[in-house]
């Protein structure tokens, strides 16, 4: 029985998605789980790390050759899909009273602002090219690139809106950087399971009726991610006694995807869509009802690396819902840089407001 109640839940989501996106700060884009594991001691990573740290201050983006992603960040702080989640509660908090339908119009001045001074993250491809696009007079209906990559930003919305198809409708509109069908409903997607995680689903039933809901590639990739858990958590198949089993599971379902730069890459572990999506909903199945789930998930996430950060969002505000913001680690806590500042800007939100 989950008796978390519906402000730890917001909560929950709001900030297990920022410490899920915190530590993967360390590992982010490093492809090699072996490395992270090697790199951590041979145990799952515990604390916060600077971009880099304990594996020669970079990691192997493949395609985009060994560097520090995130040259302004150190440990404690978030990568670009953690800043992204901040500005959106920034926005949302300057208009908490009274509540109104969400202008992304209105939230571009902040963004531009926060991205011109000291973003210190990674600049994504089609952030820059929406940012150009702005500089340029680009209508906003017309904003974005096409990108596959999900890019989850709405997650303090939940803290506003009440209604689920207002929820979808902003988790796409906060990826107004991206055009890409896959990658906006992969934002959709999450901010439904996770609504009705909030209000008493849980996160196998939310994720199988939304998947249903949604249809299509999102019904097949939920369908891939089901199957996969069920095979790694079967004592029976050869992939759960496999020493690295959630590297192997997110990898096989996943195609090669050679992009022309260095080297082939399976996309499970990259950002799109077709491979963070049903990675994301392996470790939230994985581990939703095992003791310390949260804890266990994000740290399964974050060793297994490549574009972990994005897939800590999901994961991360999906279980923060079920399991509430209590289920958060106490050094997590007190060690997350903008925890108090973000703690009082959530606090400001229609539905959090005291």
């Amino acid at each position: 029985m989950n008796n978390t109640t519906k402000e730890e839940a917001i909560k929950g989501a709001f900030f297990g998605a920022l410490v899920g996106d915190a530590l993967c700060l360390g590992s982010h884009y490093e492809y090699d789980a072996q490395k992270i594991y090697k790199a951590y001691g041979e145990k799952p990573v515990e604390k916060f790390m600077s971009p880099g740290e304990m594996m020669g201050g970079q990691t192997h983006g493949i395609g985009w050759g060994e560097r520090n992603y995130h040259p302004g960040k150190s440990a404690g702080g978030t990568t670009d899909y953690g800043d992204y989640n901040v500005v959106v509660l920034e926005h949302l908090s300057s208009i908490a009273v009274p509540p109104r339908a969400f202008d992304v119009s209105a939230m571009i001045p902040h963004w531009m602002n926060r991205l011109e001074n000291g973003w210190g993250s990674w600049i994504c491809t089609m952030t820059k090219e929406t940012y150009s696009q702005v500089r340029q007079g680009v209508p906003i209906e017309r904003l974005g690139g096409i990108s596959n990559a999900m890019a989850i930003r709405h997650v303090a919305a939940h803290g506003y809106y009440e209604n689920e198809e207002e929820l979808a409708s902003v988790a796409r509109e906060c990826m107004f950087t991206h055009k890409n069908s896959e990658a906006l409903g992969g934002g959709e997607f999450f901010a439904r399971v996770t609504h009705r995680v909030i209000n008493g689903f849980t996160p196998q039933e939310a994720i199988e009726a939304v998947a249903v809901q949604m249809g299509g590639f999102f019904e097949t990739k939920v369908a891939q991610a089901i199957a996969k858990f069920t095979e790694a958590t079967n004592p029976a198949s050869p992939l759960s006694r496999e020493p690295f089993v959630d590297d192997l599971a997110l990898t096989s379902m996943a195609r090669l995807w050679d992009i022309g730069r260095s080297e082939p890459i399976k996309v499970g572990k990259a950002s799109p869509t077709e491979g963070t999506l049903p990675g994301a909903v392996y470790f939230i199945l994985k581990y939703a009802d095992q003791e310390e789930a949260l804890k266990k998930a994000l740290q399964a996430n974050a060793m297994v690396g490549g574009d972990n950060a994005s897939r800590a969002i999901a994961i991360g505000m999906v279980l923060g819902a079920y399991r509430g913001v209590n289920a958060i680690p106490k050094e997590w806590k007190e060690t997350l840089d903008q925890w108090e500042y973000c703690e009082n800007l959530l606090n400001t939100l229609p539905l959090l407001k005291s």
